[in-house]
């Protein structure tokens, strides 16, 4: 098995995962706990897995590596700035994400929430990033998915729709912030750093909107786990080991079907139904994150 299959099969392991943990999303929208204290859980269980497992695993391997010696990734307030930064970013993301979800099914929110693929490029404008002319037209092709799927009649938008599409925005912000921090520092440190601090801010509002209950945490446990294991602790890990091996655009592709797996993993195990006008909206999206991933063609000169 060469390095590439094996590193693209850990990315459709890994959008597998994210996938289906929109399913995990809803049962625990579903729970006693309300969408801080899911946040809260899972962003704690995270940052703990990583801590306690991943980073030892990895801080040795690189170690192991480099003949014993520790590689510099960075220093101390560059990582700690970038954790903060993400963690920030990552706690808008989820709450919009989470409270959204409760209000619209697994498989809707896998879709629209995948749309921070084209919403990146465009974000990127204001960076100094120019926008193809590609890129344009992968936005109004998501647009035209975006209205059959969201829209019920005429211009009404359902509300979780609307906080799903904000959510999409905002993992686009925590993107480009990723990709701002991550080439300086250790990304699985900094990872580790966004966890805790999205937790932090989702435990603030619980205590202050919601009625915390430990027990009813327990409750949750499986969701809970579920998105905070393997989610993103795992999912984020295979992510990072794979893409050493692996084409970026294609990573970027595969990892794009965890909308699709969504869908599935929605009908599968909570009996969601679409309409034709969503499955519609649907393939129009992903044909719309597709086409913003494939590389354009360069032109040719004369043959002579």
């Amino acid at each position: 098995m060469s390095k590439k299959f094996y590193g693209n099969l850990l990315l459709f392991l890994t959008a597998f995962i994210w996938g289906t943990s929109f399913v995990a999303q809803v049962l625990g929208g579903q729970s006693s706990i309300g969408p801080f204290t899911f946040n809260f859980s899972r962003n704690m269980v995270a940052g703990f897995f990583l801590l306690i497992i991943v980073i030892p695993f990895l801080s040795n391997r690189d170690k192991k590596a480099n003949n014993g010696v520790a590689p510099d990734k960075g220093d101390q307030k560059t990582l700690l700035l970038g954790g903060i930064s993400c963690g920030l970013a990552l706690f808008f993301a989820m709450t919009f994400q989470q409270i959204g979800i409760m209000e619209s099914t697994a498989g809707k929110a896998g879709f629209i929430t995948a749309l921070y693929i084209v919403i990146v490029p465009l974000l990127g404008v204001f960076i100094g990033k120019r926008v193809t002319l590609k890129m344009w037209a992968c936005v109004v092709i998501a647009a035209i998915g975006m209205y059959l799927l969201s829209f019920k009649s005429g211009f009404d938008i359902g509300k979780g729709d609307i906080l799903l599409l904000i959510c999409a925005v905002l993992f686009s912000v925590h993107i480009l912030v990723i990709d701002h921090f991550s080439p300086k520092v250790d990304g699985v440190k900094m990872s580790c750093i966004q966890f805790f601090v999205a937790g932090f801010f989702s435990l603030v509002l619980a205590l202050v909107r919601e009625n915390v209950v430990f027990a009813n945490i327990l409750e949750s446990a499986i969701p809970i786990l579920y998105v905070g294991i393997l989610s993103s602790g795992i999912g984020y890990t295979l992510q990072i080991v794979a893409q050493k091996d692996t084409d970026p655009t294609v990573a970027s592709l595969i990892l794009s079907l965890e909308s699709v797996f969504a869908a599935i993993s929605g009908a599968i195990y909570l009996h969601e139904r679409m309409t034709p006008r969503e499955l519609i909206g649907c393939a129009i999206m992903m044909a719309a994150i597709v086409y913003a991933q494939v590389p354009e063609k360069k032109k040719l000169g004369k043959l002579n």
